[in-house]
């Protein structure tokens, strides 16, 4: 009696440490009521939050921080103005019709200049072309005030607008509104999947009740970084719902199924049990995608990657503890909803891959190759104004008709070290001699009046002609001057030879009239206020405490090799009279070459990282070296065969989609492969591989349907109605590369399982052997651990009586002893652990007689 208590006390010791999962999901049940109120707490806190968060537009901020663009942008921001501009284009009028506006315009607070003259620049045909340039910078209020007083006085004119100003406000709120309509049509898409997978109509008010908290909770949070792409900003909300919705759906469907046999709230505890290590390690693989996003040289995946991350962990959150308390709300209605699952069985496709299971998988490694290739080959763009989308936002549209119509505008600045004004006038002068450059402006080249430039060095004789001051009081200023540069030899050898640039004695005579050392009439007073404005505005766009500022409009595309190749010579022109490391190149080409430099590494990184860390979660997954590379081998051809259809179609894919779909695609879709190698691997062990994999297919489609159409439609909707370029590329790819994944591990994933199985088994570890399964049937008494098929799956600790078959293996809860299967004359089975135990039962049994 002694020993068979003591087996006793172990074989319950061993059941608490099993039942760890029913212990957590027992404290959540029981806690709900609490945890529901941190929860409101929490969405208020949310959505308080969600309005401060800063949102960043400006994509080229997430340049590394070493790249040249990057460095020559915060240059220009710290020591140059730069005024707002804008072209803005009037169809079908007159010349003398448009010429009549441009004292109006001017006229309007805000706008410093107006440029409009009789060229094929400014007109052309019925097209009359202004290009304003405001009195602050694009980001400042004057200068949108100005934009808008500008449409006013054009409202009754077919204009075009294309500009910088306020274009983050238009943009953000643009796409805002595009995102609303697309978060409305992807909830309507996931009630009609939901509509047809589940089991019963309720279930869908706790699925979006779920979501919709995790995605409250996620937007909110955002907070916590301060600023966020707007990129990520968009599509962050249906990328966490396509992405996570998942988890929502495995947590009901195991309460679907506790609840046929338990009252409603031990089935929520039962099902929270199991579903918690089926959801965390499900979603380890999309969060190993998201992760490895993070290691981008270019800080938008940094950014994309941590927010999406986020935004997975707050969706297992609320389905963990929130979930369980929404389903006992809505329990008695789920009861009374019930209806059939609409999914069809597919067991034609089972079928098919029994028949070509040696067809199919030679085809798509040839398939795979030719993929490759053409992904490999496929046409990259950087630049948000080359891509094309099924929608355009009103200033993408008057952009490509302004250009259209007067030819597309690139503008390049070029900075050099300060002061060696000879230097950057020769510069400036072999760079105008170059074919694309159809224009250059640099303090070396902006008149005076017909003789002279403001970088002209000028004696006190010729200073005193120009400004009509006396020579005395001019040379005396001269020699302040000196005294002031610390250049004293020409105080001792004579004033009169002394060369000063216009510019700079110009701003130094203004500084001491207004510090009451030169004393000027009225005329004099006025034409030097006149000069000072005009000379310091142009020293502050063209001049700033460490750099020169050259800006070149040149007549190339803004991206390509013929572009790149001239920036390097225009990079070596400068580097003749200045170091080269001196030398810093800023524009929206400079930009693109720099992106194109981090994609090269960025993409090595995307791909290895990814597939990396998916090999090592399916490699303890499964506890086999074999059938992740299978894994990953289908869902990388699929991301090829993605990457392919746009080179085969000769159309261009725009960098940052194919960075971010390529980790989400692996990340997210393998997941389907690993359900479908789950259930095979399961179903194997208990009939025929034919019938394994039809019975797997059936099995698995409710899962890949729900999940895949889902992110599918969620993609394909955000690439049509999305009016930023850069939004709408990666919602068609990731649309299509969704799609793609699931006719792979639909039509092709089954053939390589049963053509790769022996792989599959000859790489398995020794740990992940089972030990051998056998059929018992008629009464059986089990005590044990048993894994196998009683009328359906069971692995577990058991104690007590079955009736009818089972196919199972059993093992010793005591360390070092080994279950047994003994059959009797009467038709039953008595599975013990070890012969101790059997003579104990044995006695017991004979005194119950």
């Amino acid at each position: 009696m002694l020993r068979k208590q003591e087996i006793r006390m172990k074989e319950q010791e061993k059941k608490k440490k099993g039942n760890l999962w029913l212990t957590v999901a027992t404290f959540i049940v029981n806690k709900r009521k609490a945890i529901e109120i941190l929860f409101v707490l929490a969405i208020i806190y949310s959505v308080l939050c969600i309005n401060k968060v800063q949102v960043n537009q400006d994509i080229t901020s997430y340049l590394p921080a070493d790249s040249e663009t990057r460095q020559g942008l915060s240059i220009m921001d710290e020591q140059f103005m730069t005024y707002g501009s804008a072209k803005v284009m009037l169809a079908n009028v007159t010349f003398n019709q448009a010429d009549s506006l441009v004292d109006s315009l001017e006229n309007v607070d805000g706008v410093k200049e107006v440029a409009f003259d009789d060229s094929s620049d400014h007109f052309k045909g019925t097209n009359a072309l202004f290009d304003i340039t405001f009195s602050g910078t694009s980001d400042e209020q004057v200068s949108k005030d100005a934009l808008n007083s500008v449409k006013d006085i054009l409202a009754d004119y077919d204009v075009y607008v294309s500009t910088e100003v306020g274009s983050e406000e238009s943009s953000a709120e643009s796409l805002a509104k595009d995102m609303n309509i697309i978060l409305v049509l992807a909830v309507v898409v996931i009630v009609a999947v939901l509509l047809l997978s589940t089991k019963a109509y309720l279930q869908i008010p706790v699925l979006l009740i779920t979501f919709g908290v995790a995605a409250i909770l996620n937007m909110g949070t955002n907070y916590w970084f301060g600023t966020i792409s707007s990129i990520t900003n968009s599509i962050a909300v249906v990328l966490q719902l396509a992405l996570a919705i998942d988890y929502a759906i495995i947590l009901c469907d195991r309460f679907m199924e506790e609840h046929e046999t338990l009252d409603a709230e031990e089935a929520v505890k039962v099902a929270l049990s199991k579903a918690i290590p089926e959801i965390s390690s499900s979603s380890l693989t999309t969060i190993s995608g998201m992760v490895a996003m993070m290691f981008m040289q270019f800080r938008l995946g940094y950014d994309m990657g941590i927010i999406l991350v986020k935004a997975i962990i707050l969706s297992l959150i609320s389905v963990f503890f929130l979930m369980p308390g929404v389903l006992l709300i809505f329990a008695k209605g789920i009861d009374k909803t019930h209806h059939k699952c609409y999914v069809p069985k597919i067991t034609i496709v089972g079928k098919f891959a029994n028949k070509t299971k040696y067809i199919i998988p030679p085809l798509f490694i040839i398939c795979l190759v030719f993929a490759f290739m053409k992904s490999n080959n496929c046409q990259y763009i950087y630049d948000t104004s080359s891509i094309v989308s099924a929608k355009k936002s009103e200033s993408k549209i008057a952009q490509e008709t302004i250009e259209e119509t007067f030819g597309a505008s690139n503008q390049l600045v070029v900075m050099v070290p300060k002061g060696d004004y000879e230097s950057e006038h020769k510069v400036v002068k072999k760079l105008q001699n170059l074919d694309y450059v159809t224009s250059a402006l640099a303090l070396s080249n902006v008149s005076i009046n017909d003789e002279y430039v403001l970088t002209d060095k000028l004696s006190p004789r010729q200073f005193s002609e120009l400004v009509g001051i006396d020579r005395e009081v001019v040379e005396v200023l001269y020699m302040a001057y000196a005294y002031n540069q610390e250049q004293y030899g020409p105080v001792v050898t004579g004033i009169d030879d002394y060369d000063v640039p216009i510019i700079d004695m110009f701003l130094f005579l203004y500084d001491q009239y207004k510090e009451g050392y030169v004393t000027l009439d009225s005329n004099l007073d006025e034409k030097l206020t006149t000069l000072y404005d005009t000379l310091h505005d142009a020293q502050l766009q063209l001049q700033g405490s460490d750099y020169s500022r050259l800006v070149l409009n040149i007549s190339l595309p803004v991206e390509g090799q013929e572009t790149y190749d001239a920036l390097e010579e225009i990079r070596g022109i400068a580097a003749q009279y200045y170091s080269k490391d001196s030398v810093i190149l800023v524009g929206n080409s400079t930009s693109d070459h720099d992106l194109e430099s981090s994609f090269a590494s960025d993409n090595i990184i995307i791909s290895v990282l990814t597939a990396l860390f998916v090999m090592i979660i399916l490699f303890f997954t499964f506890q086999s070296a074999g059938l992740p590379v299978l894994l990953v081998l289908t869902i990388q051809g699929s991301i090829w065969i993605n990457f392919a259809v746009p080179s085969i179609e000769g159309q261009t894919v725009f960098f940052i989609a194919y960075l971010i779909v390529s980790a989400i695609q692996m990340g997210a879709t393998i997941d389907y492969a690993i359900v479908i190698s789950n259930r095979y691997l399961q179903l194997k062990q208990q009939m025929p591989l034919k019938e394994a994999i039809t019975e797997t297919l059936n099995q698995s489609f409710p899962t890949i349907f729900t999940s895949g159409s889902i992110l599918t439609c969620a993609g394909f909707l955000i690439g049509e109605i999305a009016s930023d370029a850069t939004v709408a590329s990666i919602g068609v790819a990731l649309g299509r590369g969704t799609l793609i994944s699931i006719i792979l591990v639909l039509f092709v994933l089954p053939q390589i399982l049963l053509m790769g199985d022996i792989i599959i088994e000859k790489t398995a570890l020794t740990m992940n052997i089972t030990r051998p399964q056998r059929e018992v049937a008629g009464r059986v008494r089990v005590t044990g651990h048993v894994r196998g098929y009683v009328q359906g799956e069971i692995d577990a600790d058991i104690q007590g009586t079955f009736q009818g078959q089972m196919k199972v293996s059993v093992d010793s809860v005591i360390p070092g002893r080994q279950g047994q299967i003994e059959q009797n004359d009467l038709d039953s089975q008595q599975i013990s652990e070890d012969d101790d135990i059997e003579d104990n039962k044995a006695q017991e049994g004979d005194e119950e007689s």
